[in-house]
């Protein structure tokens, strides 16, 4: 299978940074294609402009999106990995889906409604967060973290979401609990990735 990673972490060094690459070294370990798109690395502007919406009403995209669409368009499992800053998509992840899940590439709207484009595409998201699981299970913060990417980013592209991990406390537990974490993700990409 074809599988692409989004990743997005400011720092190289970042547990983000390590589940990334145990995911991609046991999707190649399991014989899959692997695509990375670090975003920062590859600096990407998440910035919606003016001209993206000039573009778009043209059927047109930004050079940039283009390339990021045709890796969407390659991939059979496309997975995000990131952390959740302030209960959300940090402002890279959340401008790489303004820009690329563009209308009529993600979604069209015509006059029986709102259609998702990406059917057929299968996405697994992993989470990281500096929040103790206790206290988001508490306050219903995992359930509006769900429905607010997987309903309503993924699912209404017509995606179908494999898994939604999340993993927390990560600045506070212990180098050993993390490195238990990064045995999960490989188990994750051995029964949920190798379909």
């Amino acid at each position: 299978m074809k599988h692409l990673i989004v990743y997005s972490h400011p720092n190289p060094k970042s547990f983000n940074h390590a589940i990334m690459e145990t995911l991609a070294g046991e999707l190649t370990t399991l014989g899959h294609e692997v695509k990375i798109r670090d975003l920062y690395a590859i600096n990407f502007d998440p910035v919606l402009k003016a001209s993206d919406f000039e573009l778009i009403q043209s059927g047109k995209v930004a050079a940039d999106v283009k390339v990021e669409q045709d890796h969407i368009a390659w991939a059979d499992v496309i997975s995000f990995v990131h952390p959740i800053w302030w209960t959300g998509l940090p402002a890279m992840v959340k401008g790489y889906i303004d820009r690329v899940y563009s209308f009529g590439f993600a979604y069209k709207i015509d006059d029986t409604g709102v259609t998702g484009l990406l059917n057929g595409k299968k996405v697994l998201i992993i989470n990281t967060t500096g929040t103790p699981e206790e206290i988001y299970a508490k306050i219903g913060m995992f359930n509006s973290i769900l429905q607010t990417s997987d309903d309503g980013i993924y699912r209404f592209c017509a995606m179908e979401v494999l898994k939604h991990v999340f993993f927390t406390a990560i600045p506070y537990i212990t180098d050993a609990e993390r490195a238990g974490m990064l045995v999960e993700v490989k188990e994750i990409a051995k029964t949920i990735c190798n379909k």
